[in-house]
């Protein structure tokens, strides 16, 4: 396992986003508390570390005006995401231990884990892969939403609230979202529903037409830079070329600082395949899309994002010859270097297209056998094609 080493959930733990952090206080503050709201971030951004330390300063029994002071018994209990006024629910799906009706309770010390031990700007994938589930797609179910119910009518325990925070509502389905809109609606007194997401376009729309939507926006390359040599150790040159690979998701940054077992799979996937489609090997295309479709989608989607690095990394190189690029791509001595000409203004776009086009589709449960297999023949198409002024 990685060892990240998030310890607390402060504001000043999370990088940059100093306005939206300012803006959060002064509701508490201000006793302005929306009873329902939505925490809406792209991957990799600080939607779930802000949603905890909001949660936590609303707790804390000394907070100043900037932060929750972190010593306070109820901070204490933050820190160990231990809180009783604090509830979880996430996506999961069953598993060895969990054979049947799996909820966000029987994963609880998985997920104190993954952020304690790790971090907390961690990917949809990166959960399913900590629960040994990235082969299936995690969902919100009608159990979760009982579970939810049961909850929160108790009173708090400590707190003046109780705190539900819901990760990924994308994966909510309707009964499941159905079942609690009179909850979120008119929730019990003193009750708060976080919800935290990447896209608002798969939220079923009666619970986003009830929330109150705070809108954070990526990191900035400056925001990553600073918290890699802060709370990593590495230096700036390093820091700095991580932050413009990442292109402002720092789920994604430290995985190119750690270059986890994921990397190399993926590096492995997309080297033979880049090599079949220079051939315009069909036959080994269709074996290689007979592999690709086994996996998880949410591995799919996986792929198909380090894909896109890949291409963006090359039309920089090929953009500029004194870039030098850090994506670890050391699979079978493949040279990024050498494979970068073959991107350029002729195909960048079609060829992006192509890639956004299928993660869309893998998202909504597209066949994955004719979807890969078509868009291979695609990208064997556009690699090979030709620059105009060639």
């Amino acid at each position: 396992m990685i060892e990240y080493v998030f310890l607390s959930m402060l504001f000043k733990d999370i990088p940059g986003l100093d306005a939206i952090k300012q803006k959060l206080i002064q509701t508490i503050n201000e006793q302005r508390v929306s009873h329902s709201q939505l925490f809406l971030g792209p991957e990799g951004s600080g939607n779930l570390a802000l949603a905890i330390a909001y949660s936590q300063y609303l707790a804390c029994k000394n907070k100043t005006e900037t932060d929750s002071c972190g010593a306070c018994p109820s901070c204490v209990k933050y820190n160990n995401l231990a809180h009783p006024d604090l509830h979880f629910a996430y996506p999961v799906a069953n598993t060895k231990a969990v054979k049947s009706k799996a909820v966000s309770k029987n994963f609880i010390a998985d997920w104190r884990d993954l952020i304690k031990e790790q971090h907390p700007f961690f990917s949809l994938f990166d959960w399913l892969k900590h629960i040994q589930v990235e082969n299936k797609q995690g969902t919100i179910g009608t159990d979760e939403s009982a579970e939810i119910i049961h909850a929160l009518q108790l009173k708090p325990y400590e707190s003046e609230f109780k705190t539900m925070i819901v990760w990924m509502p994308e994966k909510m389905n309707a009964s499941a979202a159905n079942k609690l809109l009179k909850i979120i609606e008119e929730p019990p007194q003193k009750t708060l529903f976080l919800f935290v997401a990447n896209s608002d376009e798969n939220i079923i729309k009666t619970v986003l037409s009830r929330t109150q939507i705070v809108k954070i926006p990526a990191f900035t390359n400056q925001d990553i830079s600073t918290y890699l040599t802060s709370k990593h150790g590495i230096s700036d040159q390093e820091a700095g070329n991580i932050s413009l690979l990442s292109n402002g998701n720092l789920s994604k940054a430290l995985h190119f600082l750690y270059d986890d077992s994921n990397s190399n799979q993926n590096a492995m996937l997309f080297v033979n395949w880049m090599r079949l489609g220079f051939k315009a090997d069909v036959k080994g295309l269709i074996e290689w899309t007979e592999d690709i479709s086994k996996m998880g989608r949410e591995a799919q989607k996986n792929f198909l994002s380090y894909t896109l690095s890949i291409i963006r990394e090359s039309m920089m190189m090929t953009k500029s010859q004194n870039y030098s690029s850090m994506v670890p791509l050391n699979f079978g001595g493949f040279d990024l270097s050498k494979f970068a000409p073959f991107i350029h203004e002729d195909n960048i776009e079609d060829i992006y297209m192509a890639l956004n086009e299928a993660s869309y589709h893998v998202e909504r449960n597209a066949n994955p056998k004719i979807l890969f297999l078509d868009l291979s023949i695609n990208i064997s198409k556009l690699i090979r094609r030709k620059p105009a002024n060639a």
